[in-house]
């Protein structure tokens, strides 16, 4: 039977979660690069790629009318002196600008006849005269360096460009499309995928021994969901990164539905935490009204939060930077809003800690573990901000996140094992029974959100309902005794009735 407030729930996580499937737009990659510009600028910033230390290689084709010649592929690296020196500087000109490449380095690239490494010829194309330049660039440095490729052409008309660019590392499938910060993330995604599938599976065996019991919560089911979710959007993440390994493009429709997902699994874990801190399917049949009001308005806010720094990343983050997601006022407010989680999970815990000291085999274990898990976040976010270099930041920030997310996982399904062992199960109240815990009191008062009644862990001896308990089978249980009816002492009935029972009844 299910509890109660279950379609309250449903309410209650549903439109948080319709709202992550807002379209978003799509963002362009940098590998494989192809467009048309005009612009009236005389220098324009085109991309950014981490080329690995020896093996980096930049192949072209750009195009463009005779009559605006001649324009400059400019490639600049992350030194202090270069790129930070001239982007988003108002004070520089475009003389400025190129003053500060060094030519010994070949970082210039003169599309002109005249400059041999260009491979630039003049082509006539419907009466038009077009300079088409083919070539390539290898990129060799003492360490894997972001570089980027600007376009300029001092003093002159504006830029009109028809431009291809490919740029890779190396030949192997791994590595090939990868900018040297994405090393490691399609394996790293693909070894989480297969972890995730185990915890998923091992979930629902679980919840299966679970359902057997009437034990089958709605707390437990919520955990099934965040895995199966969580198992989704990886799967999308290593397809998505597969179709980019393969032709360096991708479907960034499809990188954008594995983050919405992945958000999706950790706002769905985050309102089980909180619902278990407070009681739900465990000292309680049910939430209050004002309970439920808090968390739709804190999940929808949360939910809101997500969404605007999904759309923040994917509109305002600019690429001529290297930024990382909570770099932004929408990533610190989801800082900010884990925080006030952590807050209201603390109270929680401990009103159900006060009112139910003998579920302390389960809530001291749950809070110190989750504590760690809340402070997981913004301590990422601090150490990717500060501590990690641009050139790697974005696979060691992937590794750590898909590692809290399976910290979560792992420690809830060690922690609700249907076990013998397991001392601290947190359920004993069966589904069947929530009903009747929630019923209103006596005058119409309603005793859901207060209580299920006390108890001493029934889990010890848990054993499935189709196993025999080998021990009651070869046990002789003590005789029950009933009260017989008494009569009253002046009715002139026989103080004991005969109980034995009535003879053959007579064909009258």
């Amino acid at each position: 039977m299910e509890p109660p407030r279950a379609p309250a729930l449903r309410r209650l996580l549903l439109p948080p979660l319709l709202l992550l499937l807002l379209p978003l737009p799509p963002r362009a990659r940098a590998k494989y690069v192809r467009g048309n510009l005009s612009s009236k600028e005389d220098w324009v910033f085109l991309t950014r790629f981490c080329f690995l230390s020896d093996y980096g290689r930049l192949d072209f084709r750009f195009r463009y009318p005779e009559a605006k010649c001649c324009q400059n592929i400019l490639l600049y690296f992350d030194d202090p002196s270069q790129w930070p020196a001239v982007y988003k500087t108002g004070d520089k000109d475009c003389l400025a600008k190129e003053s500060v490449i060094r030519p010994e380095n070949n970082q210039v690239i003169n599309l002109t006849t005249q400059y041999a490494w260009s491979g630039c010829q003049v082509v006539s194309e419907e009466g038009m005269r077009y300079l088409s330049c083919s070539s390539g660039r290898s990129f060799r440095s003492v360490r894997e360096r972001w570089w980027y490729i600007a376009l300029s052409k001092c003093g002159g008309d504006g830029l009109q460009l028809e431009y291809e660019m490919v740029l890779t590392n190396g030949k192997s499938f791994w590595t090939r499309h990868f900018s040297a910060d994405e090393f490691g993330i399609l394996e790293t995604d693909v070894t989480f995928l297969l972890v995730f599938i185990l915890i998923f599976f091992l979930s629902c065996y679980f919840g299966y021994l679970l359902k057997g019991r009437q034990l089958l919560h709605t707390t437990y089911k919520m955990f099934m969901a965040a895995a199966g979710v969580e198992v989704l959007s990886l799967l999308f993440f290593c397809i998505y990164w597969g179709q980019y390994a393969t032709d360096g493009i991708g479907n960034e429709s499809l990188k954008i539905l594995a983050k919405l997902l992945f958000s999706s699994s950790f706002l769905i874990f985050l309102l089980m935490l909180i619902l278990l801190g407070k009681g739900f399917t465990v000292t309680r049949g049910r939430i209050s009204h004002s309970g439920s009001v808090k968390l739709s308005v804190y999940m929808t806010l949360y939910t809101l939060t997500h969404v605007v720094l999904l759309i923040y990343e994917a509109e305002f983050f600019d690429p001529g930077q290297v930024l990382y997601t909570y770099e932004s006022p929408a990533g610190y407010g989801l800082i900010g809003l884990q925080v006030a989680a952590y807050v209201w999970f603390c109270y929680a815990v401990l009103i159900s800690l006060r009112h139910f000291p003998e579920k302390q085999p389960f809530y001291v274990p749950f809070f110190a573990a989750y504590t760690l898990w809340f402070f997981a976040v913004p301590v990422m976010a601090l150490i990717a901000n500060f501590g990690i270099p641009k050139w790697a930041r974005e696979k060691i920030v992937n590794g750590i996140q898909l590692g809290i997310h399976l910290y979560a996982h792992g420690v809830f399904l060690i922690m609700t094992r249907p076990s013998a062992a397991n001392k601290n199960f947190p359920y004993h109240v069966r589904t069947s029974q929530i009903a009747s815990a929630g019923a209103p009191g006596p005058g119409g008062s309603q005793s859901a959100d207060k209580a299920f009644p006390q108890h001493v862990y029934g889990n010890v001896t848990f054993i499935s309902d189709s196993v025999p308990n080998f021990t009651e089978l070869f046990s002789i249980p003590p005789p029950t005794s009933c009260p017989l009816p008494r009569a009253a002492p002046d009715s002139g009935l026989p103080l004991f009735r005969d109980l034995r029972p009535p003879g053959p009844l007579r064909d009258l």
